[in-house]
């Protein structure tokens, strides 16, 4: 986390492919292939953890050290057609211990799209797959 300071600015732009909008998003749900193509909001909020990992990066003792998404506090105000580009602004207002919380603005170039927070925690990724592994082999012993 060396050098991560409180105010670290990131933009980003994401030209949205078809590929991200609803009928894409679980392809295989007859409902939403009726619907507009539009960037989905699941995609959106993927994206969003793209823009802040990719802004960490540089930051990080990566790939020991990594951080995974744990909250969400976000709008999704506004439709965006496929070939618009959104320009993500993230800021990081807070640092605690392990725990970074970023402001994020989105924008499609003629609205705004969505404003909220964003809550990462750093981890140590050896750590993690042991966390993960025991979480694994708990499920496989009750399936038995």
């Amino acid at each position: 986390m060396e050098n991560l300071e409180i105010g670290m600015k990131y933009s980003y732009c994401y030209k949205v492919p078809i590929e991200k909008t609803v009928p894409y998003l679980y392809p295989e749900v007859e409902e939403l292939q009726v619907m507009p193509e539009v960037f989905t909001s699941g995609f959106m909020i993927g994206m969003f953890e793209y823009v802040c990992v990719k802004a960490l990066v540089p930051y990080l003792d990566w790939p020991k050290e990594q951080t995974v998404g744990v909250g969400f506090n976000l709008s999704h105000s506004s439709p965006t057609p496929p070939e618009f580009c959104v320009m993500v602004d993230i800021e990081l207002i807070s640092i605690e211990k392990n725990k970074l919380i970023f402001k994020i603005i989105a924008d499609d170039g003629v609205d705004i799209i969505s404003e909220g927070t964003h809550e990462r925690h750093i981890i140590k990724e050896r750590v993690f797959q042991k966390v993960l592994k025991k979480k694994i082999d708990n499920y496989e012993n009750k399936s038995k």
